[in-house]
């Protein structure tokens, strides 16, 4: 909605990729200003972020990194006021034919970055008295299938770290929520399921309207909550 987020500053990662860039674009529709933070040195198509401020090369991952990235984005946008942590990867692998390295590199990409992103933001947000933090889960954490044991436990633990933060942080008025998507409809998954029916696929628009009103003042009690938003899939 037009105005909805008029004035609010929010850090986004993982700002680069497919989900990232719509995240992007609708919460400068809403008004808001964005400092747009990515692992990759520079977007593939700037011009699609509008006036977000840029800041890549930037480990999550890594406690101090993520500390002066989500300080120098404060700094660039006059403080925070929301965080989204989108940075995430996907592996296919099973237990038996796959390597524990796939573990140790999705708990790292999926979970410590978002723990590193948040712990870094919340002394920013805690200067306001509508601080927000909304994570990307996955549907597919609910229940594993079959060569989705790393993703999903990793993404098991970003459902986890929403609750207990929300718990952490409910009297600071700062809400922590989740979405929980499916199939996302983006380039690399239709060319890794070029059979698959695209149109029953969540669009990367779709959730980032979901993302824009858990940062608004309309969802101001809602905290600690997973929210599938699935498609038709």
């Amino acid at each position: 909605m037009a105005g909805e987020l008029e004035g609010k500053r929010i850090a986004v990662t993982g700002a680069f990729g497919s989900l990232g860039v719509a995240v992007v674009r609708a919460l400068q529709a809403a008004g808001a200003r964005v400092a747009a933070i990515d692992r990759a040195e520079r977007p593939h198509a700037e011009a699609e972020l509008g006036e977000a401020r840029l800041f890549g090369g930037a480990d999550l991952a890594e406690a101090d990194a993520a500390t002066a990235t989500l300080d120098r984005a404060a700094d660039a946008l006059g403080g925070l006021d929301a965080l989204v942590n989108i940075a995430g990867t996907f592996r296919w692998e099973t237990v038996a034919d796959g390597r524990l390295d796939t573990w140790d590199l999705l708990y790292t990409v999926n979970l410590r970055s978002a723990v590193a992103a948040s712990k870094a933001a919340i002394a920013h947000l805690a200067k306001n008295a509508s601080g927000r933090i909304v994570n990307i889960g996955a549907n597919g954490a609910v229940k594993a299938g079959a060569g989705m044991g790393a993703y999903a436990a990793s993404k098991s633990g970003v459902a986890r770290l929403t609750e207990a933060l929300a718990e952490e942080l409910k009297d600071r008025r700062i809400t922590v929520n989740a979405l929980l998507p499916s199939i996302i409809d983006t380039p690399p998954n239709r060319a890794d399921m070029p059979k698959a029916d695209f149109d029953r696929w969540v669009k990367p628009e779709q959730l980032a309207d979901v993302i824009v009103f858990l940062l608004s003042d309309r969802a101001s009690a809602i905290t600690g909550a997973s929210i599938p938003v699935v498609g038709r899939v």
